[in-house]
């Protein structure tokens, strides 16, 4: 393959594609490089998500984004940045992993199963919902869990244990109880998560409330066995009977990955990418970061609507590079 670009860019989610709408307008050599389908991330949404943010502020390119609603949901999502993408002729390999980011001394040269591929510069664009934050105890990697949620009617008429209280376990929980599952949540803190979207969180606590879902707060998952759970609740260890777990404990960027490519993290808990917030430029010359991977740990940091100007940013800064 060895093709020389002007930039790659790895991620082919609304941010990747962002970057290669600037790099197409700006006359650069381009390529978007995505392990998935496109918008990867969100095609593995919840199959009845409705995003939080309007649809105008999850436009990418300056593109407008019409819903048939205020707040727009995953199908609607996917085709517009579909559309994005076909109608502007966007350069893009699918199903194409990176797996090694090499310095060479005037260039980089990024590593995937098809091939390899010569670059000026990289933009990493690759978000965080790959890589599930584990829980860490016996029973996780039996297939009654999982850590993704897509649709409720699997799990109608079974027991359902859901760990977390933030939207994507508030949205399982409350879709498969309406589809008569038994739910369990198992939440760490006190209450459901302060960022729940405002029009589900008095939903779900009303529930919980008339027992509807059963909710052990201030608590956490020990052990899960084929048919049983045991939690470790405020009132001591109690043990109940279950099918699935569904566990919403979030996710995670790649930092093995950032590293290989020379980002340095934060030595903190965080793991947060060393990069010049002006520019997005990483301590990696020539390394840019773009979109939510730029938060390290705290993913919820950057979203859609307040990382589409990364793009912005970097182009604008290769073409002040090049002047």
């Amino acid at each position: 393959m060895n093709s020389v670009y002007d930039i790659v860019i790895i991620g082919g989610g609304p941010i990747g594609l962002a970057c290669g709408l600037e790099a197409k307008r700006a006359g650069m050599n381009y390529i978007i490089l995505e392990k998935g389908c496109l918008v990867n991330s969100l095609y593995n949404y919840p199959s009845n998500m409705t995003f939080f943010s309007t649809s105008e502020r999850i436009e990418i390119g300056g593109v407008p984004f019409v819903s048939n609603n205020v707040k727009p949901t995953r199908p609607e999502a996917l085709e517009y940045y579909r559309r994005i993408a076909v109608s502007n002729h966007l350069k893009i390999k699918l199903q194409e992993r990176v797996t090694t980011i090499v310095q060479k001394k005037e260039h980089y040269e990024i590593q995937t199963p098809a091939g390899n591929y010569i670059s000026h510069r990289i933009i990493i664009a690759t978000g965080f919902y790959d890589i599930p934050v584990l829980m860490d105890v016996p029973g996780e990697n039996l297939p009654k869990v999982t850590h993704y949620y897509k649709e409720p009617h699997f799990y109608a008429l079974q027991r359902v244990l859901v760990v977390g209280a933030q939207n994507s376990a508030v949205d399982a929980a409350l879709e498969t109880w309406r589809k008569g599952a038994q739910v369990t949540m198992v939440i760490r803190e006190e209450q459901i998560g302060k960022r729940v979207k405002y029009w589900v969180k008095p939903d779900v606590e009303n529930r919980i409330r008339e027992n509807s879902i059963k909710a052990y707060f201030s608590s956490r998952v020990l052990e899960i066995r084929e048919k049983q759970v045991d939690i470790d609740t405020s009132e001591g260890i109690v043990t109940i009977d279950n099918d699935y777990v569904i566990a919403m404990t979030g996710y995670k960027p790649d930092f093995a990955f950032l590293r290989q490519a020379g980002v340095e993290l934060s030595p903190d808990e965080i793991l947060a990418p060393n990069y010049n917030k002006e520019t997005m430029e990483t301590n990696q010359k020539n390394i840019y970061l773009a979109g939510v991977v730029c938060g390290g740990m705290n993913t919820h940091l950057w979203f859609i609507e307040n990382s589409r100007d990364h793009a912005v940013k970097i182009i604008a800064h290769i073409l002040g590079k090049n002047q």
